[in-house]
């Protein structure tokens, strides 16, 4: 007996953010524009399809920037670099082509200045994620990485008075305004940056999963194990009282998480694709499922141009 839900509701916002898309075009038009092979430092964007379809059509992918060859083309993912990764590149005479979102540049930015100004900057982040390393990168001696609440109670700094705070813009909304909270109490003159750090896309797709989850029995989200925006939104349909998995594809899905289930949420990372949203759609309506519904929760119209290089190189092929 095939187990069919009566109804599928997706997330809207869903999928790919502004910082995504760009990133992904610059590494096509990279290839349109140089021919294969393009290189690329990590992963473009955290999402397996995305990487798998640019390697099909000349993307090589690396760990590091030395492992490029002298001269060669690169492309830095969005997740940004630190300054001696730059330095590297152009020590090779590498072609380098930056994919950086500009919400993760601008905390590079607020890092730099920070550093500067001599304070002890307190970034929030899971250690070992590419984007933490590049903006802890800027200013390596001035910067402490927290990732709960309890680093913070165990953080010592040289002045209490001279700290200030930023954080990585993929975090769980919810927590990370937890752990600001917990580090104004410990450090009342503590500073943070003018605007929130954490983007409008982690935190649009987060406002959706929650008003999803409460209407929903099981919440699928669809991206890659290492997106740490994807793994949040399963955390967050999770506190709200809903099952939750994430999955690369329909593939993926599981027969018992069905059972039982009446309503089911869909939605995917910021660095998925929508292509594998509309194939769970699909999976389901061939089980049986008829109701099929969106839930539109914040209107996004954002949009980065593509990066400098790229676009004066289009326009002098034009």
């Amino acid at each position: 007996m095939i187990v069919a839900p009566e109804k599928l509701l997706l997330a809207a916002p869903r999928g790919y953010c502004a910082g995504v898309d760009r990133a992904v075009q610059t590494v096509e038009r990279a290839l349109e524009l140089h021919g294969a092979p393009v290189y690329v430092r990590k992963e473009i964007v955290h999402n397996k399809h995305v990487v798998e379809q640019l390697r099909a059509r000349g993307a090589v992918f690396v760990d590091q920037e030395t492992e490029v060859p002298e001269g060669a083309t690169v492309v830095f993912s969005a997740h940004g670099v630190a300054p001696s990764v730059h330095a590297n590149a152009a020590e090779r005479g590498l072609e380098t082509i930056d994919a950086t979102c500009p919400l993760v540049t601008k905390v590079h930015v607020e890092a730099k200045k920070f550093a500067l100004d001599g304070y002890t900057i307190v970034l929030i982040g899971h250690a070992g994620h590419e984007e933490v390393e590049g903006t802890m990168g800027e200013a390596p001696e001035h910067i402490v990485l927290v990732e709960t609440e309890e680093d913070v109670a165990r953080l010592e700094v040289p002045d209490p008075e001279k700290i200030a705070y930023i954080s990585q813009t993929t975090l769980s909304v919810d927590e990370t305004r937890t752990i600001i909270n917990r580090l104004r109490e410990r450090f009342p003159s503590i500073v943070g940056p003018r605007t929130d750090d954490i983007c409008y896309a982690t935190t649009n797709r987060q406002l959706a999963v929650k008003q999803l989850a409460r209407q929903c029995d099981l919440v699928l989200v669809i991206g890659s194990r290492n997106s740490s925006n994807s793994n949040r939104l399963v955390e967050v349909a999770r506190e709200c009282g809903a099952e939750s998995y994430l999955i690369d594809n329909e593939a993926e899905v599981r027969e018992e998480w069905l059972e039982g289930m009446r309503v089911v949420g869909i939605t995917s990372g910021a660095s998925a694709p929508e292509d594998l949203v509309q194939r769970l759609v699909a999976y389901f309506r061939d089980r049986g499922t008829e109701d099929i519904s969106e839930l539109e929760v914040v209107q996004e119209d954002v949009r980065f141009m593509l990066p400098k290089t790229i676009r004066q190189a289009l326009a002098a092929r034009a």
